[in-house]
Order: structure tokens, then sequence, then C-alpha cells
């Protein structure tokens, strides 16, 4: 089994920042990419930013030049980093990993359970 375990997030005041992390643990042979997505209420689950295998970045255009994605290879961990925070990045943010649990598996994704990010004055 794998389990993905989301942290850092909170109440943030427009403007201000705030670092998200996700763990990746378990049964873990390989991964391919990991992603954060976020779902705000009534809207569907929209990717946030992604890195690759190769430490490649895509972002939501939403995000650009505000949000950085980073990852920890040998932790098995992606890292959020959110600044200058809008009232509309309020969501929960979702933590996502494409891997493969032994050689001989098909690649799968999982997903965490979730972090709420609230920015508000």
């Amino acid at each position: 089994q794998v389990q993905l375990v989301e942290s850092g997030g909170g109440l943030v005041q427009p403007g201000g920042s705030l670092r998200l992390s996700c763990a990746a643990s378990g049964s873990i042979f390989s991964i391919y990419s990991m992603a954060w997505y976020r779902q705000a209420p009534g809207k569907q689950r929209d990717l946030v930013a992604n890195i690759n295998s190769d430490s490649s970045t895509n972002y939501n255009d939403s995000v650009k030049g505000r949000f950085t994605i980073s990852r920890d290879t040998a932790k098995n961990t992606v890292y959020l980093q959110m600044n200058s925070l809008k009232p509309e990045d309020t969501a929960v943010y979702y933590c996502n990993a494409d891997l493969k649990t032994a050689r001989w598996a098909s690649r799968e994704d999982f997903w965490g359970r979730g972090t709420q990010v609230t920015v508000s004055s």
C-alpha cells in the first residue's frame, strides 16, 4: 500500500505565503510524477502544478509566478511554495503521485486526503 500525507495548510491573509508538503510512503518502486491539485466548494478538482522525474514542471496559468513546486526524491516528498496568495486560492489541496509499486506493476495514481488552504482577511 501507498500513503500520501499532506501538511502545511491553514488560514492566511491575502498576500501571505504557505508551504505545503506531501510525503509518500509504503510500497514504492518508482515515482514518475507528483502533483498538487485543488478543489474549491462546488467546483471541479484542478491541477495546480506537477513535477516529473526529470524535474520538469507544469503550472496552472492562475498560479504561474506565485507558486513553486519542488521535490525531494530521496524523501519521496513534494512541496508547494505558495506566495502572494489570493482569496481565490482558497480550496482543499490534494497531493497526487503517479508511481509503480513494483517493477512488474502498472503505473497507478495515488491521492492524499487533502489539506485546507483558506485565504481571507
